[in-house]
């Protein structure tokens, strides 16, 4: 069971103080985690006896009981494949609800106005960087394909190749970096390069702890489940294509105009089944 569903199973029973503590924890769950009591009742501005009443209602012993339960979840989480593959049947079988939970919760932490200040750098950015880490890759090609159908100069980069593309990277041009719990090395050290190129960086990551926050200039925080031995691919295509329709409406006729232009490449080139065009 999440916080969310604990909160939610006592929600009518939860005082105004208490509400604002939920609300808190809901906005940034690392704070049951890594936070003290103190930590936690200076961020709602209550006292520590109000955080310790509402770990009990929750159902817990106390706020002690309560972290050490939000800790084991963080565990979970960052379990290495080997350790996920090795769960019991009846861990597996919650997949499915965590897949489809963590879609809505996508959906919910890419509003309209939060995909607006993601997108808006990818309109006019003269070179669009994309770097992910392994696990979400999915959604970095997803973004890649997209966003060349309507616009120019955009590169997926590879590790191999990573010295020689991003020596090119300056002011002016925008990155997206796709990369959740574990974080690859990698990953954060391009994006602090880039970074120091002048280049605004956008990061989907997984919240508020994850390395690539201080480095962006924008972020989406997702969610990501594990299914079997690895992460979720799902939530970080989903932030792909609300990105990619985002930068179709802002762009309007030059990215029809481009789209036309692709169509006409795909017919004298015979692209594709005659019984499919």
């Amino acid at each position: 069971m999440s916080i969310q569903d604990l909160i939610a199973n006592v929600g009518e029973r939860l005082t105004p103080t208490e509400r604002r503590i939920a609300e808190a924890v809901l906005r940034d769950p690392t704070l049951l985690a890594f936070g003290t009591v103190s930590d936690l009742a200076a961020r709602v501005e209550t006292s520590r006896p109000s955080i310790v009443r509402f770990a009990s209602k929750l159902g817990f012993e106390g706020y002690t009981d309560l972290q050490r339960w939000a800790r084991e979840r963080v565990a979970q989480r960052l379990a290495t494949p080997g350790q996920r593959i090795r769960r019991a049947p009846g861990e597996r079988a919650q997949v499915r609800t965590e897949i489809e939970r963590s879609i809505h919760d996508a959906l919910d932490a890419l509003d309209p106005e939060r995909v607006r200040a993601l997108a808006g750098p990818l309109v006019g950015a003269r070179v669009v960087w994309i770097l992910s880490g392994e696990t979400s890759r999915a959604g970095a090609h997803v973004l890649r394909s997209g966003l060349s159908m309507v616009r120019d100069h955009v590169r997926l980069v590879e590790a191999h190749d990573l010295g020689r593309e991003l020596s090119g990277a300056e002011r002016g041009d925008a990155a997206v970096v796709f990369d959740f719990a574990r974080y690859r090395r990698l990953s954060v050290l391009a994006a602090r390069a880039l970074v120091d190129a002048g280049v605004e960086l956008i990061a989907i990551t997984d919240g508020p702890l994850s390395p690539l926050v201080p480095l962006a200039a924008h972020r989406a925080e997702l969610r990501v489940p594990a299914v079997g031995p690895f992460d979720s691919s799902l939530p970080a295509v989903a932030a792909a294509e609300l990105l990619v329709l985002e930068v179709v409406e802002r762009l309007g006729d030059r990215a029809r105009e481009r789209i036309d232009r692709l169509e006409s490449v795909w017919g004298a080139t015979d692209t594709f089944f005659p019984e499919t065009r």
